[in-house]
Protein backbone atom coordinates (compact mmCIF):
# COMPACT_ATOMS: atom_id res chain seq x y z
CA UNK A 1 0.00 0.00 0.00
CA UNK A 2 1.56 3.60 -0.83
CA UNK A 3 2.23 5.71 2.21
CA UNK A 4 -0.08 8.11 3.56
CA UNK A 5 2.18 10.83 4.63
CA UNK A 6 2.30 14.02 1.65
CA UNK A 7 5.11 14.04 -0.74
CA UNK A 8 6.75 17.50 -1.06
CA UNK A 9 5.24 19.02 -4.00
CA UNK A 10 8.51 20.38 -5.93
CA UNK A 11 9.50 16.26 -5.96
CA UNK A 12 6.27 15.67 -8.22
CA UNK A 13 7.18 18.41 -10.74
CA UNK A 14 4.45 20.89 -9.31
CA UNK A 15 4.12 24.33 -10.16
CA UNK A 16 6.95 26.03 -8.36
CA UNK A 17 6.27 28.46 -5.72
CA UNK A 18 7.67 31.31 -4.00
CA UNK A 19 7.56 33.67 -0.75
CA UNK A 20 3.58 33.72 0.20
CA UNK A 21 2.88 30.55 -2.22
CA UNK A 22 2.90 32.49 -5.15
CA UNK A 23 3.43 30.36 -8.37
CA UNK A 24 6.81 32.00 -9.67
CA UNK A 25 5.44 31.01 -13.36
CA UNK A 26 2.28 32.62 -12.67
CA UNK A 27 4.20 35.97 -11.81
CA UNK A 28 5.94 36.13 -15.50
CA UNK A 29 3.31 35.48 -17.41
CA UNK A 30 2.30 38.10 -19.88
CA UNK A 31 -1.08 39.78 -19.42
CA UNK A 32 -4.15 38.33 -21.78
CA UNK A 33 -7.37 40.35 -22.90
CA UNK A 34 -9.99 38.15 -24.00
CA UNK A 35 -13.25 39.70 -25.89
CA UNK A 36 -16.43 37.53 -26.32
CA UNK A 37 -19.48 38.26 -27.46
CA UNK A 38 -21.72 36.02 -25.20
CA UNK A 39 -19.17 35.60 -21.56
CA UNK A 40 -21.06 32.56 -19.76
CA UNK A 41 -19.77 34.00 -15.82
CA UNK A 42 -21.62 30.84 -14.31
CA UNK A 43 -24.43 28.94 -15.80
CA UNK A 44 -27.34 31.09 -16.32
CA UNK A 45 -25.44 34.02 -15.69
CA UNK A 46 -24.01 35.67 -18.94
CA UNK A 47 -22.65 38.92 -20.16
CA UNK A 48 -22.91 40.45 -24.03
CA UNK A 49 -20.29 42.29 -25.88
CA UNK A 50 -18.09 42.17 -22.52
CA UNK A 51 -13.70 41.12 -21.90
CA UNK A 52 -11.67 39.56 -19.09
CA UNK A 53 -8.46 40.81 -18.26
CA UNK A 54 -5.72 37.86 -16.87
CA UNK A 55 -2.93 39.27 -15.02
CA UNK A 56 -0.47 36.79 -13.52
CA UNK A 57 -2.89 33.85 -13.97
CA UNK A 58 -5.86 35.58 -12.44
CA UNK A 59 -9.03 37.08 -13.67
CA UNK A 60 -8.27 40.58 -12.32
CA UNK A 61 -11.38 42.31 -14.31
CA UNK A 62 -14.09 41.34 -16.69
CA UNK A 63 -17.10 43.37 -17.66
CA UNK A 64 -18.12 45.55 -21.23
CA UNK A 65 -15.60 47.94 -20.58
CA UNK A 66 -12.76 46.18 -19.63
CA UNK A 67 -9.70 47.76 -21.86
CA UNK A 68 -6.30 45.94 -22.80
CA UNK A 69 -3.32 47.35 -21.31
CA UNK A 70 -0.56 47.56 -23.49
CA UNK A 71 1.57 44.66 -24.35
CA UNK A 72 -0.87 41.98 -23.19
CA UNK A 73 -2.31 39.46 -25.76
CA UNK A 74 -5.60 39.94 -27.01
CA UNK A 75 -7.71 37.19 -28.26
CA UNK A 76 -11.58 37.35 -29.63
CA UNK A 77 -14.03 34.86 -29.11
CA UNK A 78 -17.15 34.16 -29.85
CA UNK A 79 -18.20 32.25 -26.36
CA UNK A 80 -16.06 32.12 -23.31
CA UNK A 81 -16.78 29.86 -19.95
CA UNK A 82 -15.29 28.45 -17.26
CA UNK A 83 -12.55 25.25 -17.99
CA UNK A 84 -14.36 22.06 -17.61
CA UNK A 85 -14.28 20.05 -14.35
CA UNK A 86 -14.08 15.95 -14.66
CA UNK A 87 -15.45 14.88 -11.01
CA UNK A 88 -14.65 10.82 -11.19
CA UNK A 89 -11.58 10.45 -13.35
CA UNK A 90 -7.98 8.81 -13.22
CA UNK A 91 -5.99 10.81 -15.73
CA UNK A 92 -2.56 10.87 -14.93
CA UNK A 93 -2.60 8.16 -11.83
CA UNK A 94 -0.54 5.24 -11.67
CA UNK A 95 -2.78 2.68 -12.50
CA UNK A 96 -1.30 0.11 -10.37
CA UNK A 97 -2.59 2.24 -7.23
CA UNK A 98 -6.16 2.75 -8.61
CA UNK A 99 -6.70 -0.95 -9.00
CA UNK A 100 -4.97 -0.96 -5.25
CA UNK A 101 -7.18 -2.96 -2.78
CA UNK A 102 -5.40 -2.25 0.59
CA UNK A 103 -5.97 1.23 0.30
CA UNK A 104 -7.47 2.56 3.72
CA UNK A 105 -9.59 6.13 4.57
CA UNK A 106 -5.94 7.79 5.17
CA UNK A 107 -4.59 6.63 2.14
CA UNK A 108 -3.06 10.02 -0.20
CA UNK A 109 -4.31 9.79 -3.37
CA UNK A 110 -1.44 12.44 -4.13
CA UNK A 111 1.37 9.77 -3.29
CA UNK A 112 -0.40 7.83 -6.66
CA UNK A 113 -0.21 10.83 -9.23
CA UNK A 114 2.09 11.37 -12.15
CA UNK A 115 2.50 14.61 -12.95
CA UNK A 116 4.15 13.23 -16.20
CA UNK A 117 2.12 10.76 -16.48
CA UNK A 118 0.46 10.09 -19.84
CA UNK A 119 0.77 13.06 -21.80
CA UNK A 120 -0.84 12.55 -24.88
CA UNK A 121 -4.46 11.99 -23.19
CA UNK A 122 -3.91 14.79 -20.63
CA UNK A 123 -2.85 17.26 -23.68
CA UNK A 124 -6.29 15.91 -25.73
CA UNK A 125 -8.32 16.12 -22.18
CA UNK A 126 -7.15 20.25 -22.33
CA UNK A 127 -7.77 20.15 -26.38
CA UNK A 128 -11.11 18.99 -25.42
CA UNK A 129 -11.71 21.91 -22.61
CA UNK A 130 -11.06 19.78 -19.58
CA UNK A 131 -8.77 22.14 -17.64
CA UNK A 132 -9.24 19.72 -14.00
CA UNK A 133 -9.44 16.80 -12.33
CA UNK A 134 -11.11 14.78 -9.64
CA UNK A 135 -8.96 11.61 -9.15
CA UNK A 136 -9.32 8.75 -6.77
CA UNK A 137 -6.70 5.72 -6.26
CA UNK A 138 -7.94 2.61 -4.87
CA UNK A 139 -10.84 2.25 -6.93
CA UNK A 140 -11.02 -1.47 -6.36
CA UNK A 141 -10.94 -1.22 -3.10
CA UNK A 142 -13.72 -0.53 -0.47
CA UNK A 143 -12.57 2.67 1.19
CA UNK A 144 -10.52 4.24 -1.37
CA UNK A 145 -8.71 6.97 0.52
CA UNK A 146 -8.70 10.81 -0.13
CA UNK A 147 -9.00 11.93 -3.26
CA UNK A 148 -7.53 14.80 -4.93
CA UNK A 149 -8.22 17.63 -7.54
CA UNK A 150 -5.51 18.58 -10.21
CA UNK A 151 -5.36 20.86 -13.00
CA UNK A 152 -5.10 18.68 -16.52
CA UNK A 153 -1.68 20.00 -17.63
CA UNK A 154 1.14 17.62 -17.69
CA UNK A 155 5.41 18.06 -16.68
CA UNK A 156 6.41 20.85 -14.89
CA UNK A 157 2.83 23.40 -15.55
CA UNK A 158 0.80 20.57 -12.82
CA UNK A 159 -0.67 21.78 -9.72
CA UNK A 160 -2.63 20.19 -7.20
CA UNK A 161 -5.45 22.33 -6.14
CA UNK A 162 -6.66 20.25 -3.32
CA UNK A 163 -4.68 17.30 -1.63
CA UNK A 164 -8.12 15.80 0.20
CA UNK A 165 -10.89 16.46 -1.93
CA UNK A 166 -12.93 14.10 -0.54
CA UNK A 167 -12.88 10.58 0.53
CA UNK A 168 -14.43 8.00 -1.40
CA UNK A 169 -16.04 4.69 -0.25
CA UNK A 170 -16.84 1.87 -3.08
CA UNK A 171 -20.58 0.05 -1.53
CA UNK A 172 -21.09 -2.12 -4.37
CA UNK A 173 -17.93 -4.59 -4.97
CA UNK A 174 -14.40 -4.87 -4.36
CA UNK A 175 -11.83 -5.45 -7.50
CA UNK A 176 -14.70 -5.52 -9.75
CA UNK A 177 -16.73 -8.26 -7.95
CA UNK A 178 -20.45 -7.86 -7.14
CA UNK A 179 -21.13 -8.72 -3.25
CA UNK A 180 -24.82 -10.24 -3.08
CA UNK A 181 -27.01 -8.16 -0.72
CA UNK A 182 -26.03 -9.73 2.95
CA UNK A 183 -22.61 -8.89 2.52
CA UNK A 184 -23.10 -5.00 1.18
CA UNK A 185 -25.74 -4.54 3.87
CA UNK A 186 -23.40 -5.56 6.07
CA UNK A 187 -20.39 -3.56 4.67
CA UNK A 188 -22.59 -0.51 4.72
CA UNK A 189 -23.40 -1.07 8.35
CA UNK A 190 -19.27 -1.14 8.59
CA UNK A 191 -19.13 1.82 6.95
CA UNK A 192 -21.71 4.17 9.10
CA UNK A 193 -20.32 2.63 11.82
CA UNK A 194 -16.89 3.83 11.38
CA UNK A 195 -18.33 7.74 10.21
CA UNK A 196 -19.80 7.93 14.13
CA UNK A 197 -17.00 6.22 15.35
CA UNK A 198 -15.30 9.27 13.75
CA UNK A 199 -17.53 11.64 15.49
CA UNK A 200 -16.67 9.81 18.97
CA UNK A 201 -12.93 10.44 17.97
CA UNK A 202 -13.19 14.29 16.96
CA UNK A 203 -15.11 14.13 20.69
CA UNK A 204 -11.72 12.70 22.30
CA UNK A 205 -9.50 14.81 20.64
CA UNK A 206 -11.90 18.17 21.86
CA UNK A 207 -11.97 16.64 25.27
CA UNK A 208 -8.42 16.10 25.32
CA UNK A 209 -7.54 19.57 24.54
CA UNK A 210 -9.97 21.23 27.04
CA UNK A 211 -8.59 19.43 29.56
CA UNK A 212 -4.68 19.64 28.72
CA UNK A 213 -5.96 23.66 28.60
CA UNK A 214 -7.17 23.50 32.33
CA UNK A 215 -3.90 21.71 33.27
CA UNK A 216 -1.86 23.70 31.92
CA UNK A 217 -3.37 26.45 33.69
CA UNK A 218 -3.30 25.00 36.88
CA UNK A 219 0.68 24.83 36.32
CA UNK A 220 0.83 28.22 35.22
CA UNK A 221 -1.14 29.77 37.92
CA UNK A 222 0.94 27.65 40.63
CA UNK A 223 3.72 28.49 38.87
CA UNK A 224 2.95 31.91 39.62
CA UNK A 225 2.11 31.56 43.27
CA UNK A 226 5.48 29.82 44.43
CA UNK A 227 7.12 32.02 42.43
CA UNK A 228 5.28 34.88 44.42
CA UNK A 229 6.12 33.13 47.77
CA UNK A 230 9.84 32.08 46.88
CA UNK A 231 11.44 34.18 49.20
CA UNK A 232 9.38 33.13 52.43
CA UNK A 233 9.41 29.83 51.07
CA UNK A 234 12.93 30.08 51.26
CA UNK A 235 13.08 31.95 54.62
CA UNK A 236 10.99 29.19 56.26
CA UNK A 237 12.67 26.43 54.75
CA UNK A 238 16.16 27.65 56.28
CA UNK A 239 14.39 27.92 59.65
CA UNK A 240 12.67 24.26 59.70
CA UNK A 241 16.73 22.94 58.49
CA UNK A 242 18.11 24.79 61.53
CA UNK A 243 15.86 23.82 63.84
CA UNK A 244 16.15 19.56 62.66
CA UNK A 245 20.10 20.08 63.04
CA UNK A 246 19.10 21.68 66.69
CA UNK A 247 17.40 18.94 66.87
CA UNK A 248 19.80 16.37 65.73
CA UNK A 249 17.12 15.69 63.15
CA UNK A 250 17.94 14.95 59.53
CA UNK A 251 15.84 17.29 57.53
CA UNK A 252 13.82 16.72 54.12
CA UNK A 253 12.79 19.14 51.86
CA UNK A 254 9.23 18.58 51.13
CA UNK A 255 8.93 17.18 47.42
CA UNK A 256 6.62 19.18 45.38
CA UNK A 257 3.96 17.05 43.24
CA UNK A 258 2.90 18.46 40.18
CA UNK A 259 -0.17 17.54 38.76
CA UNK A 260 -0.17 14.70 35.80
CA UNK A 261 -1.02 16.06 32.49
CA UNK A 262 -4.22 14.40 30.73
CA UNK A 263 -3.31 11.40 29.12
CA UNK A 264 -3.55 12.01 24.91
CA UNK A 265 -5.96 9.67 22.92
CA UNK A 266 -4.55 7.67 20.62
CA UNK A 267 -3.85 8.42 17.14
CA UNK A 268 -5.50 6.99 14.71
CA UNK A 269 -5.21 8.52 11.01
CA UNK A 270 -8.42 6.70 9.72
CA UNK A 271 -10.70 7.75 12.38
CA UNK A 272 -9.48 10.99 12.03
CA UNK A 273 -10.34 11.08 8.08
CA UNK A 274 -13.56 9.54 9.65
CA UNK A 275 -14.20 12.44 11.81
CA UNK A 276 -13.58 15.33 9.55
CA UNK A 277 -16.28 13.55 7.39
CA UNK A 278 -18.58 13.28 10.46
CA UNK A 279 -18.27 16.97 10.90
CA UNK A 280 -18.46 18.00 6.79
CA UNK A 281 -15.42 19.58 6.53
CA UNK A 282 -14.65 16.24 4.17
CA UNK A 283 -17.27 15.31 1.62
CA UNK A 284 -17.45 11.61 0.85
CA UNK A 285 -18.50 9.55 -2.55
CA UNK A 286 -20.32 6.55 -2.32
CA UNK A 287 -20.45 4.70 -4.74
CA UNK A 288 -24.02 2.90 -5.07
CA UNK A 289 -25.02 1.46 -8.03
CA UNK A 290 -28.79 0.22 -7.42
CA UNK A 291 -32.23 1.12 -5.83
CA UNK A 292 -31.13 -1.21 -2.70
CA UNK A 293 -27.96 0.31 -2.02
CA UNK A 294 -29.02 3.78 -2.30
CA UNK A 295 -31.78 2.78 -0.10
CA UNK A 296 -30.17 1.45 2.70
CA UNK A 297 -27.48 4.55 2.00
CA UNK A 298 -29.65 7.08 3.04
CA UNK A 299 -31.81 5.11 5.85
CA UNK A 300 -28.11 4.88 7.30
CA UNK A 301 -26.81 8.31 7.14
CA UNK A 302 -30.24 10.22 8.12
CA UNK A 303 -29.00 10.87 11.82
CA UNK A 304 -25.77 12.32 10.39
CA UNK A 305 -26.49 15.98 10.33
CA UNK A 306 -23.52 17.22 8.81
CA UNK A 307 -22.40 14.73 6.47
CA UNK A 308 -22.01 15.79 3.17
CA UNK A 309 -22.54 13.01 0.57
CA UNK A 310 -22.64 12.73 -3.03
CA UNK A 311 -23.25 9.17 -4.66
CA UNK A 312 -21.88 8.29 -8.22
CA UNK A 313 -23.47 5.94 -10.56
CA UNK A 314 -26.47 6.03 -8.36
CA UNK A 315 -28.83 3.64 -11.04
CA UNK A 316 -32.53 3.75 -10.62
CA UNK A 317 -31.98 7.01 -8.06
CA UNK A 318 -35.09 8.93 -9.63
CA UNK A 319 -36.78 6.76 -7.24
CA UNK A 320 -35.34 8.81 -4.32
CA UNK A 321 -35.32 12.38 -5.86
CA UNK A 322 -37.25 13.58 -3.20
CA UNK A 323 -34.95 12.35 -0.33
CA UNK A 324 -31.74 13.72 -2.33
CA UNK A 325 -32.90 16.79 -2.88
CA UNK A 326 -34.22 17.32 0.17
CA UNK A 327 -30.94 16.77 1.36
CA UNK A 328 -29.07 18.55 -1.08
CA UNK A 329 -27.45 15.31 -2.23
CA UNK A 330 -25.38 15.31 -5.56
CA UNK A 331 -25.98 12.71 -7.63
CA UNK A 332 -22.72 11.84 -9.77
CA UNK A 333 -22.95 9.88 -13.40
CA UNK A 334 -21.53 8.77 -15.89
CA UNK A 335 -24.03 8.67 -18.98
CA UNK A 336 -21.95 6.68 -21.23
CA UNK A 337 -23.20 4.90 -24.33
CA UNK A 338 -20.62 1.79 -23.38
CA UNK A 339 -21.21 -1.00 -22.38
CA UNK A 340 -20.23 -1.36 -18.37
CA UNK A 341 -16.86 -2.42 -17.32
CA UNK A 342 -16.33 -4.99 -15.09
CA UNK A 343 -17.44 -2.60 -12.15
CA UNK A 344 -20.72 -1.58 -13.71
CA UNK A 345 -20.24 1.62 -13.99
CA UNK A 346 -21.72 3.61 -17.05
CA UNK A 347 -25.19 4.51 -16.62
CA UNK A 348 -27.94 2.30 -18.57
CA UNK A 349 -30.35 4.93 -18.45
CA UNK A 350 -29.18 8.08 -20.07
CA UNK A 351 -32.23 9.84 -19.36
CA UNK A 352 -31.38 9.55 -15.63
CA UNK A 353 -29.61 12.84 -15.21
CA UNK A 354 -32.91 14.88 -16.59
CA UNK A 355 -35.11 13.23 -14.54
CA UNK A 356 -33.01 13.97 -11.24
CA UNK A 357 -32.65 17.75 -12.66
CA UNK A 358 -36.37 18.09 -13.16
CA UNK A 359 -36.97 16.31 -9.67
CA UNK A 360 -34.57 19.04 -8.04
CA UNK A 361 -31.67 16.84 -7.28
CA UNK A 362 -28.14 18.44 -7.72
CA UNK A 363 -26.43 16.32 -11.18
CA UNK A 364 -22.81 16.36 -11.85
CA UNK A 365 -21.43 14.45 -14.96
CA UNK A 366 -17.80 12.51 -14.99
CA UNK A 367 -15.94 9.77 -16.92
CA UNK A 368 -16.29 6.89 -14.56
CA UNK A 369 -13.47 6.97 -12.78
CA UNK A 370 -11.74 6.05 -16.58
CA UNK A 371 -8.45 8.20 -18.45
CA UNK A 372 -11.17 9.49 -21.23
CA UNK A 373 -11.62 12.85 -19.69
CA UNK A 374 -11.24 13.80 -22.96
CA UNK A 375 -15.00 12.72 -23.25
CA UNK A 376 -16.71 15.12 -20.70
CA UNK A 377 -17.86 17.81 -23.04
CA UNK A 378 -19.80 14.83 -25.31
CA UNK A 379 -20.99 13.35 -22.17
CA UNK A 380 -22.38 16.45 -20.90
CA UNK A 381 -23.95 16.86 -24.79
CA UNK A 382 -25.27 13.70 -24.01
CA UNK A 383 -27.07 14.24 -21.23
CA UNK A 384 -28.78 16.83 -23.04
CA UNK A 385 -29.63 15.00 -25.73
CA UNK A 386 -31.84 13.06 -23.50
CA UNK A 387 -33.53 15.22 -21.35
CA UNK A 388 -31.01 17.40 -19.17
CA UNK A 389 -31.13 21.00 -19.78
CA UNK A 390 -27.89 22.78 -21.33
CA UNK A 391 -28.06 25.33 -18.10
CA UNK A 392 -27.48 22.26 -15.95
CA UNK A 393 -25.59 20.40 -18.02
CA UNK A 394 -23.11 23.11 -18.21
CA UNK A 395 -23.24 23.60 -14.29
CA UNK A 396 -22.39 19.26 -14.04
CA UNK A 397 -18.93 19.66 -15.37
CA UNK A 398 -18.14 23.47 -14.22
CA UNK A 399 -19.16 25.08 -10.84
CA UNK A 400 -21.18 22.01 -9.58
CA UNK A 401 -18.30 19.72 -9.12
CA UNK A 402 -16.31 23.10 -7.96
CA UNK A 403 -18.88 23.48 -5.24
CA UNK A 404 -19.35 19.85 -4.18
CA UNK A 405 -15.34 19.68 -3.78
CA UNK A 406 -14.20 23.32 -1.93
CA UNK A 407 -12.57 24.64 -5.08
CA UNK A 408 -15.14 27.07 -5.71
CA UNK A 409 -13.11 29.73 -4.75
CA UNK A 410 -10.61 29.11 -7.07
CA UNK A 411 -12.38 27.50 -10.09
CA UNK A 412 -15.20 27.05 -11.88
CA UNK A 413 -16.74 30.23 -12.85
CA UNK A 414 -15.71 33.33 -13.93
CA UNK A 415 -15.07 36.04 -11.20
CA UNK A 416 -12.40 38.49 -10.52
CA UNK A 417 -9.85 36.69 -8.08
CA UNK A 418 -10.49 33.54 -9.66
CA UNK A 419 -7.93 31.76 -11.73
CA UNK A 420 -8.04 31.97 -14.93
CA UNK A 421 -9.33 28.29 -16.34
CA UNK A 422 -10.92 30.00 -19.61
CA UNK A 423 -12.34 28.37 -22.54
CA UNK A 424 -13.00 30.17 -25.69
CA UNK A 425 -15.36 28.40 -28.53
CA UNK A 426 -17.03 29.64 -32.00
CA UNK A 427 -20.29 28.42 -30.94
CA UNK A 428 -22.17 27.18 -27.72
CA UNK A 429 -20.26 25.40 -25.52
CA UNK A 430 -22.26 22.09 -25.49
CA UNK A 431 -23.19 22.31 -29.20
CA UNK A 432 -21.04 19.67 -30.70
CA UNK A 433 -20.89 21.06 -33.84
CA UNK A 434 -19.22 24.06 -31.70
CA UNK A 435 -15.18 24.45 -31.94
CA UNK A 436 -13.15 24.70 -28.89
CA UNK A 437 -10.29 28.00 -29.99
CA UNK A 438 -9.09 28.18 -27.16
CA UNK A 439 -8.00 26.84 -23.77
CA UNK A 440 -6.19 28.58 -21.05
CA UNK A 441 -5.26 27.28 -17.69
CA UNK A 442 -3.94 29.27 -15.27
CA UNK A 443 -3.77 32.12 -17.03
CA UNK A 444 -1.16 30.20 -19.62
CA UNK A 445 -2.49 29.09 -23.57
CA UNK A 446 -1.93 25.54 -23.42
CA UNK A 447 -4.40 24.55 -26.32
CA UNK A 448 -5.01 26.83 -29.57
Amino acid sequence: MFASCLLVPFLLGFSSTGEGGKDLDAERLPALWIHGERIILRPGVELEDAAILIEKGIIVAIGPDVQAPEGARKIEGKTICAGFIDPWSSLGLDPGSVQDQRTQPSTHTIDSLDTFGMPELRQQALEAGVTSLRLQAGQAAQQNGLGILVRTNAGPDSEVLLQDACLSITLSSVAGRRADVFSRAASLSRVVGSIKEGEAYRLEQVEYRHELAEWQKGIDEATEKLTDDFKKAKKKRDKDKKSAEEKGKEFKDKKYKEDKPPREPKQDADRAVMARVAEGELPVVFEARDPAEIRSLLRETADIERLRMLISGAEGAEAFAEELAKRKIPVLLWPSTEAPGPAGRADKDLTLAGKLERMGVPVLIGSGGQTSSRDLRLLAAMAISHGLSPEAALNAITLGPAKAFDVSDRVGSLKRGLDADILIFDGDPLDTTSKIQFVISRGRVVAE
